[in-house]
């Protein structure tokens, strides 16, 4: 299926139905007085999250969704049927905005989560409802009021615990490939990687976390450059990065540390909150060098970039390292997860 992050939709919700005008008209009785019936009231249209979607390719086609409309009323105070919503179902991830306005509405980040996007018209009302002691047989009523109309984004970023950075061709794909059942796109070339891929990590029993494989960076990707801005958000909400560099790059031009570095400053350069997420260093390809020329090559590296966070040695090819960095990845996670809860769980008013 072609991964599609972005698409831009008309919801409509249904307009409510007129009251109805009318008198009672039976045989025997005189003077009947007024019983026309409400209308009904329009369908509202919903935003429902769908864990089981992964992209807004079906947007691309379906553009506009209008609820039902609310039926008019009749005589013998009959109101009319109110119009059903309209649910429409997006992934997990997705962020709505109101086109017109700019207005953010809602982040739908949880399995489940329903979020009305357009208020349905109100039904009219009947000339019963008009009725006093000194106006016994009116022939007022109100119409229903209109549904109400939005032009929407939408713009999905994928849900991951864990996002892979890296050059093009730092092995991001064979290493997520490695580590989950994601089957992602790999080749020996740059840029095989056109979408964001997800797989689930199983560390042990009950243990598992999703990591993310975005494109590959370039420089000026914060500007727009390559795949650009349009890929970088997806790691917004990871709670930790992986950055890959290639230790033994083909190119003898190639310098890993000037790499790494020219990354980590597009992740300032878009955001202040992506560039101050935990980053590991994960220095891959180890199997193309022997442990002299590794050891020295990664001390050069690490003495080069001033590092003095984690590091991780692996092969994504040959799966070399990469059952360590899932345990501690997890470990992290659980780490996190418990301080998040901890913070969530303090009361200050009871210190």
């Amino acid at each position: 299926m072609k991964f599609v992050d972005e698409a831009t939709i008309r919801v409509m919700a249904g307009n409510g139905g007129h009251g109805a005008l009318s008198f009672r008209r039976e045989k025997y009785v005189e003077r009947g007085g007024p019983d026309g019936g409400d209308g009904g009231h329009g369908g509202s249209v919903y935003l429902v999250a769908d864990s089981a979607l992964n992209t807004l390719a079906d947007f691309r086609v379906a553009r506009r969704f209008k609820a039902e409309g609310g039926q008019g009323g009749s005589g013998r105070n009959k109101t009319g049927r109110s119009g059903d919503d309209l649910e429409v179902r997006v992934p997990l991830g997705t962020v709505v905005h109101d086109i017109d306005t700019g207005e953010l509405i809602c982040d739908l980040a949880e399995a489940g989560q329903r979020q009305k996007v357009a208020e349905g018209g109100r039904g009219g009302l009947g000339n019963t409802r008009f009725k006093s002691s000194v106006n016994r047989a009116p022939r007022k009523i109100t119409n229903g009021t209109s549904g109400e109309s939005r032009h929407l984004g939408l713009e999905l970023k994928v849900l991951a615990d864990v996002g892979l950075l890296g050059m093009p061709n730092a092995g991001k794909s064979t290493l997520i490939s490695s580590m989950s059942e994601a089957k992602p796109r790999i080749a020996d070339y740059p840029f095989t990687t056109l979408h964001p891929n997800l797989g689930v990590v199983r560390v042990g029993q009950l243990q598992s976390f999703v990591m993310a494989d975005v494109p590959g960076l370039i420089e000026g990707a914060s500007a727009g450059a390559g795949l650009g801005i349009r890929f970088l958000k997806h790691l917004q909400r990871t709670r930790l990065l992986l950055h890959l560099v290639d230790i033994a790059p083909i190119d003898p031009n190639v310098e890993p540390a000037r790499e790494v570095r020219a990354i980590a400053n597009e992740l300032v350069q878009y955001s202040s909150d992506l560039a101050d997420k935990p980053r590991w260093l994960v220095i891959n390809k180890i199997d193309l060098l022997s442990d002299e020329d590794l050891g020295v090559a990664r001390d050069m590296l690490l003495e080069e970039l001033n590092w003095d966070g984690p590091v991780f040695e692996v092969s994504a090819a040959t799966g070399a390292g990469t059952l360590e960095l899932g345990q501690a990845v997890m470990q992290e996670l659980e780490l996190t997860r418990e301080h998040a809860e901890a913070v969530e769980e303090y009361d200050p008013a009871a210190v």
